[in-house]
């Protein structure tokens, strides 16, 4: 065999992913998640690397930062927005 020659590999009996229970369930995990390239800086990066116990994972904790500022945004908007209204049918009366 040449050093760039592949062996040929039998795949016949091999296994789809969806049929071994820890691969399918890493498959369905990710169906909702999409592959980005983002740039962070490093002490940020850094800090969530260094919440991570027990197994967890710091990309979870990034997209969990940033699911709870959005909901936070989203309550300050509705805050905002009933203020307003309460402000004009006031000013109706």
């Amino acid at each position: 065999m040449k050093d760039n020659d592949m062996p040929e590999l039998d795949f016949s009996k091999a296994k789809r992913a969806k049929d071994i229970p820890a691969l399918a369930r890493i498959q369905k995990e990710n169906e909702t998640k999409e592959r980005i390239t983002i740039r962070l800086d490093a002490d940020i990066l850094a800090w969530f690397r260094d919440q991570v116990t027990g197994g967890g994972n710091y990309q979870t904790l990034i997209n969990d930062a940033l699911r709870a500022h959005i909901s936070g945004a989203n309550e300050r908007l509705e805050s905002a927005l009933r203020k307003v209204i309460r402000e004009e049918l006031r000013a109706a009366h």
